[in-house]
């Protein structure tokens, strides 16, 4: 190829720097080509020592250079590697030192994500026009749980979890599972197969739905619209609890109450142990002191009839000496009356007798109240000590502080308050320890809250 001069007629133009050259071009890509998502598979994927990642991405036909700055990379919740195929959200870019083209990666996600999301959010807007997510549905979780329903699966690690806790905080509980699968295609029939048995069985207090953190796809059982629905009509109440606190499903807003983790879940529908234990503490001592007032009324009572009984005989005895008088001087009367008049006093001095009977009667009946009272009060008594001895022995058995002795302890900081939380305490904090046998006082010297 021959090389011509430029013709002297032509006035030559000004020849700028590769830098300007660069800097021209970049501006015209960033005008022309703005933020985009593009699709494709990853391809040559590695990580520098600085943190920063570059691959490329293509498909069947082409393929583009691109970069993920280490601060964009930290906010990637999934793994990227060579053959995964993603949605990515890029800008253009030059690599002003070589002038090649790449593409600078803002957001990450899975390939089908996006059309996830919206689904999620179309049926999200359904339901909630329906009124399946309204407060109107919502039940209170009960404060004292008899049995504790698990619906998740028997490998999830979540059930271990959720099984701790529940032992820590109300071991009196009863714990079902109703098994089912919490990932994959048959997961939301035998999640919902799980949730009807235990509707069926009626058998517990309270259900707890959920499994731990994973990639949307992996909760996309929890955002079935037939599992939903049957979650907010359930006869029992549920606490959702799938994934972690950033992770939301459908049923999380159909469920009774939310928790942002299984653990925290298995926590929200237990009570402390400690606050039952001071529950407990509050109502043995309003038993004993309404026992103690019963038992003063009635000694009151017995003093009142005693009082009565003794005022009865010294009502009496006037009577009985006024009668005895009469009796001497009608029959010294009598001593000195003709026949008739005599038959006559003797008819009186009968009716006096008669009278006089009557009033020993009384007396006597008087005297039969006092050991039937004292019988009585006896009776009173004991009943009521049988009561207090019953209520006793039922407290003691309720008595959490019983679990000391199967080798748990209590732990109170200085001021008498239980410890429930290794963050609560620093270390050299003094703490006093109560076991079955005694007291142990102790020095913090290290914490773990994990």
């Amino acid at each position: 190829m021959s090389w011509t001069a430029p013709s002297e007629n032509v006035a030559p133009a000004d020849a700028i720097s590769v830098s300007a050259l660069i800097g021209r071009a970049k501006a015209a890509l960033e005008r022309a080509l703005p933020l985009c998502w593009v699709n494709g598979e990853i391809s040559g994927f590695k990580r520098a020592a600085s943190g920063h990642c570059y691959f490329d991405l293509k498909d069947d036909a082409a393929q583009i250079a691109c970069v993920l700055y280490r601060n964009r990379a930290a906010l990637i919740g999934f793994e990227l590697k060579d053959g995964a195929q993603v949605e990515l959200r890029v800008r253009p870019a030059i690599y002003e030192p070589r002038g090649s083209l790449q593409f600078a990666v803002e957001q990450a996600r899975l390939a089908g994500v996006g059309r996830l999301y919206e689904a999620f959010l179309r049926l999200k807007a359904k339901l909630e026009a329906e009124g399946v997510f309204g407060d109107d549905l919502k039940r209170a979780l009960p404060a004292v749980p008899r049995r504790i329903g698990l619906i998740t699966s028997t490998k999830a690690a979540a059930l271990a979890d959720m099984l701790r806790v529940l032992r820590d905080r109300w071991p009196r509980a009863g714990v079902i599972l109703y098994a089912a699968s919490v990932q994959g295609a048959n997961a939301p029939s035998e999640l919902l197969s799980a949730l009807n048995a235990a509707n069926t069985r009626a058998e517990c207090d309270v259900l707890i739905i959920g499994r731990g953190g994973g990639s949307m796809e992996d909760l996309w059982a929890f955002n079935d619209e037939a599992l939903t629905r049957a979650v907010a009509a359930s006869t029992i109440p549920i606490v959702s609890a799938v994934g972690h606190e950033i992770d939301f499903t459908l049923c999380d807003f159909a469920a009774d109450a939310r928790a942002p983790t299984p653990t925290a879940a298995a926590a929200m529908v237990t009570p402390s142990r400690h606050d039952m234990i001071a529950y407990v503490a509050n109502c043995n001592d309003a038993i004993y002191g309404a026992m103690r007032r019963r038992l003063d009324q009635l000694g009151e009572r017995l003093d009142r009839t005693s009082a009565r009984l003794v005022g009865s005989r010294a009502l009496l005895a006037p009577w009985r000496e006024a009668l005895l008088r009469k009796q001497g001087r009608l029959q010294r009367a009598l001593l000195s009356l003709q026949p008739t008049q005599r038959a006559r006093v003797n008819a009186v001095q009968q009716r006096l007798m008669r009278t006089l009977r009557q009033a020993e009667m009384v007396q006597g009946r008087a005297a039969q109240w006092r050991p039937r009272l004292d019988a009585a009060f006896a009776a009173v008594l004991s009943a009521q000590h049988m009561r207090l001895q019953t209520t006793r022995q039922a407290l003691a058995l309720l008595n959490p502080l019983n679990v000391l002795n199967r080798g748990y302890a209590l732990v109170l900081d200085s001021a008498g308050q239980a410890i429930t939380d290794a963050s609560a305490v620093d270390v050299g904090t003094a703490l006093h320890i109560r076991v079955q046998h005694g007291n142990i006082d102790a020095l913090v010297t290290k914490t773990d809250t994990a």
